[in-house]
């Protein structure tokens, strides 16, 4: 490419954000193309965190966000919108991270007007299309879009072949969330006041073996966000243990969290954290329980053992390496994990101490040299 090429690099949600500002900085560094970046905010207060965090400024924000949206809705509006958006701005390439809806109609937008699409992150399979929904069906329609594919393991590499993804058109770079956490932990190292809103926290639960949890899958709405709360309740019955639980604003969240657990002193139901707040409670918990796709890859390379509160996922990756243990969204079991991991030191060291599988922090670089030289280069 030359510096009259024009990148777009298009993202909605707070972890796209997360996973794509290395992969912005890493393009602008080269001086060699144009970089315009697109935000559909399909998250609006959670993605600004992380722009700010990041010291971007989209050059497009569509700004798309609505409460309550169906899919359906949300799509068309997307297509209607980012169509537009690529007709105005005219970019020689469209690069879009993982599995949303905005990564998925981005990448069919560009399609229909035959511009080529780079996917980072891509190759994640949990081999079940409802497990998580509708996330593994988006990355499998990108998949069949993009002519850049970037895969951060051998294994989402394997699933591509398996696709017949041409191997030529792909290189495994570790996952960017690695890089993202690696600069943020500089930067909160230089500047501790970047995280300090936890020092509260920190001091209220001191002596304590904290649980950092997260969850907003869709899937586990209902019955399955009924039974986390029956499990974060038990373990924080424990006199040794305490809850740090950023709750996702989704209602289907936080009325159920709200019924089932009400006010306890060992849980500590905190607003959604940005990112360097976010780090910061990766490094004070000794376990995390979450049904995130993110956080599996992050709360390793911080040596946090990791129970994920879902069937299937999608970087089985951490769990063949020791990193990460899957509990479904079941009480019983996720609250049996979790008491070994307190009462058992050897079984908390082996997760600890495995090798996380997901990446050495340089990822972003070497897409941005694919992006612009292209492969073969």
């Amino acid at each position: 490419m030359t510096t009259s090429s024009k990148i777009m690099v298009v993202f909605g949600t707070r972890p796209e954000a997360i996973k794509m500002f290395p992969v912005v900085n890493a393009l602008r560094d080269t001086g060699e193309v144009e970089v315009r970046v697109c935000v559909t905010a399909q998250h609006r207060g959670l993605l600004d965190q992380v722009l700010e965090i990041a010291g971007i400024t989209p050059d497009i924000d569509l700004d798309l966000m609505e409460p309550g949206q169906s899919l359906d809705a949300l799509t068309a509006r997307l297509l209607n919108s980012l169509g537009a958006t690529l007709d105005s701005e005219k970019p020689d390439r469209v690069i879009v991270q993982g599995d949303t809806a905005t990564a998925m109609v981005a990448a069919l937008a560009a399609y229909y007007r035959k511009i080529p699409v780079s996917h980072v992150e891509a190759g994640l399979r949990s081999g079940d299309n409802y497990q998580p929904w509708p996330e593994e069906v988006n990355r499998r329609i990108v998949a069949t879009i993009a002519d850049q594919h970037f895969p951060p393991t051998t294994t989402a590499a394997d699933n591509l072949r398996r696709e017949n993804i041409d191997p030529a058109a792909m290189l495994v770079t570790g996952n960017t969330v690695i890089d993202a956490l690696h600069a943020t932990r500089a930067r909160i190292d230089a500047d501790p006041a970047l995280a300090s809103g936890l020092d509260g926290l920190a001091e209220r639960f001191s002596g304590k073996r904290i649980i950092l949890v997260t969850t907003h899958r869709r899937e586990n709405f209902g019955s399955g966000m009924a039974e986390i709360a029956d499990a974060i309740g038990k373990i924080a019955a424990r006199p040794d243990t305490a809850v740090i639980f950023p709750i996702h604003p989704n209602p289907n969240v936080v009325s159920v969290m709200d019924d089932l657990l009400g006010d306890r002193p060992n849980i500590a139901r905190i607003d959604p954290l940005d990112y360097p707040h976010f780090i910061r409670a990766l490094s004070l918990a000794d376990i995390v329980l979450t049904d995130s796709g993110g956080v599996q890859e992050e709360a390793p390379a911080l040596g946090k053992p990791v129970l994920v509160m879902r069937d299937t996922t999608e970087r089985p990756e951490g769990v063949s390496a020791g990193t990460a243990k899957l509990v479904g969204p079941h009480a019983d079991r996720i609250v049996t994990e979790i008491s070994t991991l307190l009462d058992d030191k050897a079984a908390y060291s082996a997760m600890a101490r495995a090798h996380n599988p997901f990446g050495d922090g340089h990822a972003a670089t070497r897409i941005a040299r694919v992006v612009v030289d292209g492969f073969g280069h």
